[in-house]
This record gives C-alpha cells, structure tokens and sequence, in this order.
C-alpha cells in the first residue's frame, strides 16, 4: 500500500508524467462534452423507443463512447478508424509493399502507415454516417428534415468521427496509453450512474439471487481476463562473454517474456466492429419494400447479439484476430536479429533462423491458449444471456471485458512510466 501511495505522489510531482495525465482528464471532459452536443431534428421520445427495442444499437453505443444514446455529433465514435485500421493491418498480409512500410521502415514507415489509416476512416465514416442517418430517418427519429439538413448532419457526423479520431491520437502522443481505447473505456465508464439509478429503480427482493450470481460471475471473469494477460511464458536467454584486453565482459543471463495474451483488447473490438456491419446493413436495406432485399435483410438481421450463429463467429473473429493482431505487432524475425546483434542466444538454439523458428513455435503454441479464452470470455456473456433471458448481459459482458483489459493496460503503461522515472 505504501509502494501505492509512493507512485501517486511521484506522478503528481512529477511535472511531465503529471501533464500526461492531466492531458488525459482534460481530453476525456472535451469528449463528454462534445457527446452531450446532438445533430439537428431529432425526436426524443422516438430515439428512447427505439434504443430501448434494438440491441444492436448498444453495442454499436459501445463503439461511440456513449455518443449514440442522444445522438451526438461524435455518434459514430471511434467505429470508422477502428475499421479503418483493421484493413489497412489486414493489407500488410496481402500487400507485400505496405509490409515493408510498416516492418522495416522504422518509425517513418509506421507513421505513413498510420497516415494511410487516417484517410481511410473519411470515406468508411462517410459510409456508416450515410446508412445510419437513413435508419434513423427510417424509424422517424429524425424528422422534418430538408435535403440541406440531411447533407449537414452527414458533414457533422464525419466531422465528428474524424475529430474523435484525433484526439485519441493525441491521448497515445501526448498523454498515457492507447487513446481509442481510453475513449471507448471513457464511454463506458460515464454510462454507470445511469445504469446503476435503472438497477435501483427497477429492483426485485426476488432477484437478489441472481443479482448474487451476475456478481460472481463478473469477478471470475475480471480474475480470469487478469490472470491471462499477466501471463508470460520466459524464454531463457544468455549473453556471450567478451574478453576486451585483461577485462571479461558480458556472459549474464536473462530471460525474453512472451505473453499469453499479446494483443490485449484489440481482437474484441476488432471482432465487434466487424460483427457491426452486416447488422447495419441489413437495419439499412429493412426500410425497402423490395421482396428479394427485404430476404437479403433478414439474412444479415440473423447476425444479432441473441443468436447462436452471432455467439460462434464472435468466437471465431476473437480468434482469428488474437493470432492476427501478434503476428501484425510481434515479429520473432526481428527479435532474432536483435538478439544476435547485441551478442544474446536461447542455450540449445542456433542464433539466426533457428532461434526465429523457436520463438515463433513457442508464441504460435501459448497465443492459441490466449486465443481460445478470450473467444470463451468474449461468449460468455451471450451464454449466460440465453441462460437467463436478460439482453442487457450481452452488452454488459462486453463492456466489461473492454474495461478491465483497458485498464489493466493503462496500468501497466503507468508503472513503466513511474518505474523509468524512480531509476
């Protein structure tokens, strides 16, 4: 506790790790004021309506750091760059031009990389701002609208996205940890009290049983997420001694920590954002009467938080970008050549391709541990809700998940600035 209170009083003394922080407080108060701002010509009573009946619209509020439930001018939220940076990550694999970018051009190459991201997210907001102010006329929510109007809020939308969008790179520059996250934990987080006045409002002496269940059940999950990204496999490795005139040098041994979960949060937001569109497009084509597009809309309607099929290939995305997400941020290559650079080796392993191999069977091997439970935990909530019959846990597991791995990053980024500045 001691140890606690020490790191408190260092950030706070010191002057640049407390700007940091201090950018980050300020920088979460413009976002919330900026998603109290609404676009023009909305009616309230239809938009708490049709909250209340679309699920899908939660989860998409997630995304939108809670700027969707008043329809803010932020009400896309960090949606469009997310994307944005899921297709340009997924061209690294199939564009041998932009792999080069991003592995060996060094910080230059990561930054063109990430500018590619930034034009991207205009047009994909653009996009979603288009087919979510058509459902949103649809269901009369925006109403007495003239073409002018509708061409307004399209331009303050994508404004928006594209302004959330940066002050979330300036979270990750000029404050502590990744900024799209924080945005999306900030959203989350400032939902709370209402969530709790509802639970309050809405509470039954006869549900304290299963109120006592969801509560346990949320620690073992947190204590689960915990417990999988503290995990670290140690690679031993051992630096070869030098001899330089009558002096020894070198020969100490260390160890190389791999963790069971590299990629932290990302592959469920990466997963949810992907899940996201076939439910925007099918809401979207439902206000056409066309029988063949009114089939195609069922087809993609079926993707909802409820079903099975949306549980399975939840599932599968978290998997598939767990693995995807290491193998884009984590090259064993490059750690290879590094190691053999400064002198270092794995005992029983040739330095170069061997040691290459080694690190990456051994990564390939605890991320498909990693993999597996985090597909688990990011399904368990849809489990429990089919369960139980309450829709709400879909998008409270989900929540929940995106909350503890944010803040269980941003700790860790804390103590390696607090740690850097003791020593």
């Amino acid at each position: 506790m001691q140890n606690f209170f020490n790191k408190i009083k260092l950030i706070w003394t010191d002057t640049s790790l407390r700007k940091k922080v201090l950018f980050v407080l300020f920088s979460f108060i413009v976002f919330r004021l900026l998603s109290a701002i609404p676009i023009p010509g909305i009616d309230t009573l239809a938009l708490n309506r049709f909250l209340a009946n679309n699920q899908f619209f939660g989860i998409l509020n997630i995304f939108s750091g809670g700027g969707l439930s008043n329809l803010s001018i932020i009400m896309l939220g960090v949606g469009p760059y997310i994307t944005g940076s899921i297709i340009m990550q997924l061209l690294t694999i199939m564009v041998p031009a932009l792999k080069k970018i991003y592995h060996e051009e060094g910080e230059a190459g990561r930054k063109k990389f990430t500018q590619y991201g930034r034009l991207l997210t205009v047009p994909l907001a653009a996009i979603q701002g288009f087919s979510l102010l058509a459902i949103l006329e649809s269901q009369s929510i925006l109403v007495n609208l003239t073409t002018f109007d509708k061409v307004t809020n399209l331009f303050i939308v994508i404004g928006g996205a594209v302004l959330l969008m940066w002050i979330g790179e300036l979270i990750s520059e000029f404050g502590i940890g990744n900024g799209v996250s924080l945005i999306i934990f900030a959203g989350i987080v400032s939902s709370l009290p209402s969530q709790v006045s509802q639970l309050i409002f809405t509470f039954d002496p006869s549900q304290i049983p299963l109120f006592l269940m969801f509560i346990v059940a949320g620690v073992l999950i947190v204590a689960g997420i915990v417990l999988v990204t503290e995990a670290e496999r140690p690679i031993p490795v051992t630096y070869a001694k030098r001899v330089r005139g009558m002096k020894m040098y070198g020969g100490g041994s260390t160890y190389l920590p791999l963790r069971v979960n590299q990629a932290g949060v990302i592959p469920i937001i990466f997963a949810l954002s992907i899940l996201l569109f076939p439910q925007m497009i099918g809401t979207f084509l439902s206000r056409f009467g066309n029988t063949i597009i009114a089939k195609i809309s069922s087809v993609l309607m079926s993707f909802s938080q409820t079903s099975i099929l949306y549980a399975i290939l939840y599932f599968i995305l978290v998997f598939l970008f767990t693995y995807f997400y290491t193998a884009v941020t984590f090259d064993p290559e490059a750690l290879s050549t590094n190691l053999q650079k400064n002198g270092a080796f794995i005992p029983g392993i040739r330095p170069g391709a061997s040691t290459s191999d080694y690190i990456s069977k051994v990564l390939s091997r605890i991320t498909l541990l990693g993999a597996v439970f985090l597909g688990f935990i990011a399904v368990l909530p849809i489990i429990m809700q089919h369960v139980t019959g309450i829709a709400s846990l879909a998008i409270g597991g989900t929540s929940l998940l995106i909350v503890v791995s944010v803040v269980l990053d941003l700790l860790k980024k804390v103590d390696a600035q607090v740690s850097m500045r003791e020593y």
